[in-house]
């Protein structure tokens, strides 16, 4: 027994040894170094310091595209969402270019690279609201009303859920 525990031990140690080569080389240095390196060429967000004023560019930037009628802007730390408004009449391929063409005037300019564009007529009226709210002076309370009615409109209505009617109970209608 105690000759295989010394030829097993022997064995272990011969095999981790064998895995260890000696390496007279440094770790190179960055200024050793030639390999190529990139920059960045997107243009980088700029941190937001008046969300009113990039508010105002971003709507102003979006509304120079052809085929918006007018945009709204809410932004909220570094993010900003703009909902545009466009004809009606459109059909979803024609809607969804212009859109495009919002969101590339958006990735060329610092403050509109983390911008989200909807052109969702119910979202875009949302966020119409919620930027008088913020004119107003009443942003959070604004904010809080028209995320709850987003949101209700969002969660489904299961027909399993509702409460069938009871006899001799009035159902407020």
């Amino acid at each position: 027994m105690g000759k295989w525990l010394v030829s097993a031990m022997i064995l272990c140690l011969l095999a981790t040894g064998c895995g260890t080569v000696a390496r007279n080389e440094t770790s190179p240095s960055p200024q050793n170094d030639d390999r190529v390196r990139a920059q960045q060429s997107e243009p980088r967000n700029k941190e937001i310091r008046s969300s009113k004023q990039v508010a105002s560019h971003l709507e102003t930037l979006a509304s120079q595209i052809p085929g918006v009628k007018g945009a709204n802007c809410v932004v909220f730390q570094n993010t900003a969402v703009v909902g545009i408004d466009v004809d009606g009449k459109l059909d979803r391929s024609r809607v969804g270019t212009i859109k495009y063409a919002v969101a590339e005037a958006f990735r060329k300019d610092p403050y509109g690279v983390d911008a989200i564009v909807t052109a969702d007529m119910d979202l875009a009226e949302r966020i119409r609201e919620i930027r008088s709210d913020i004119n107003r002076g009443d942003p959070i309370t604004g904010f809080a009303n028209e995320m709850a009615d987003i949101i209700g409109r969002i969660v489904p209505q299961m027909p399993r859920d509702t409460m069938p009617d009871e006899p001799g109970r009035t159902n407020p209608r």
